[in-house]
């Protein structure tokens, strides 16, 4: 039961800056030049994913792609099949991945699959690599940095897609969450290389070296090719972060440093900015001494600048309310 003890005005004066403690009653989802709206929820269960799916009030139709990172072989902090089992066939979706751009186990489709397997993705719901034939390219409106973004051509057989993030830490971006779900884990292989070399190159093979770029020409290069990806999906698309396993690394660390922070929860929001702004104040908030090494990652690659550059572009808002579900 949602329940309001906020009224319209006082709602207004809870927006952002640190988490709000707010709750309201059927507040529809909205997406502003000045707020949007973030549903949160405590317990991560497959009924509360489930549930916050619903508060969106956004219904997935026609042939549903679900986002997500399937995880390095190895990696035990990605995303339970059994956590997301319910809402995928619920929806009758597809999960769907593309190949990385560094050496690891999902370079290639064959690898990527077996990996997959493994994690108990394929044992839910079918699983397609969307760039297992190739690449096609998104303009990027108002880019620094590049005019277009490669994307695993097969996104575009999808009607509807929901972004779901694990929302934790990242070696190069500082976090991860639906900013970068969608501007490096919806690009190709090819199309990584060109966000991680800031639009300098496709070939994997030349990345990973001295000639890397500046790490905000980084951030803006990944936010811009998710901006590409929300732009094409026009309002197709919502964005589910989950708060759990959250360690300094990604899912894409074979072997990732422990974690040292309790779950969070679950939030979403028709707004990628927001819910991936409302996690980190989140981490912000808590009462967890174990936050300070998260914290500390997120500062050391000043993962906070997508946000902040997100928001430029047009991608979304950090202004937000918050919506505790109960």
């Amino acid at each position: 039961m949602i329940k309001e003890f906020l009224s319209a005005s006082s709602l207004i004066l809870s927006l952002i800056a640190g988490t709000p403690d707010a709750t309201a009653q059927q507040v529809a989802p909205t997406t502003s030049d000045s707020v949007s709206t973030v549903y949160y929820i405590k317990d991560i269960t497959p009924e509360n994913l489930l549930k916050i799916y619903n508060a969106l009030d956004r219904r997935a139709t026609g042939k549903v792609c679900v986002k997500l990172s399937s995880g390095e072989k190895g990696n035990p902090n990605h995303l339970s099949p059994k956590l997301i089992a319910p809402l995928v066939q619920g929806l009758n979706a597809t999960i769907v991945e593309c190949n990385t751009a560094y050496p690891g186990a999902r370079t290639n489709d064959s690898d990527h699959m077996e990996v997959a397997r493994e994690h108990g993705f394929t044992q839910i719901a079918p699983f397609h690599l969307l760039d297992s034939v190739s690449s096609t390219a998104l303009p990027v409106l108002d880019g620094r940095h590049i005019d277009y973004a490669l994307i695993g051509k097969d996104w575009l057989d999808f009607n509807f897609t929901i972004v779901l993030s694990h929302f934790k830490g990242h070696p190069m971006a500082g976090f991860g969450g639906a900013i970068k779900n969608m501007g490096i884990g919806l690009q190709s292989r090819e199309g990584k290389a060109w966000v991680h070399s800031a639009g300098r190159y496709t070939d994997p093979d030349k990345l990973w070296g001295a000639d890397m770029p500046a790490q905000d020409d980084f951030l803006e290069t990944m936010t811009e090719a998710a901006k590409a990806v929300t732009d094409y999906a026009d309002t197709h698309i919502l964005y589910i972060n989950v708060a759990n396993n959250l360690s300094v690394d990604c899912d894409c660390v074979a072997h990732p440093e422990p974690v040292k922070m309790a779950d969070i929860g679950i939030f979403a929001s028709l707004d990628p900015v927001a819910v991936d702004r409302a996690c980190v104040d989140a981490v912000k908030s808590s009462n967890d001494h174990g936050k300070v090494h998260l914290e500390q990652r997120i500062a050391e690659r000043n993962g906070t600048h997508a946000l902040d550059y997100a928001e430029k572009l047009g991608l979304g808002n950090q202004k937000y309310v918050l919506i505790k579900i109960e």
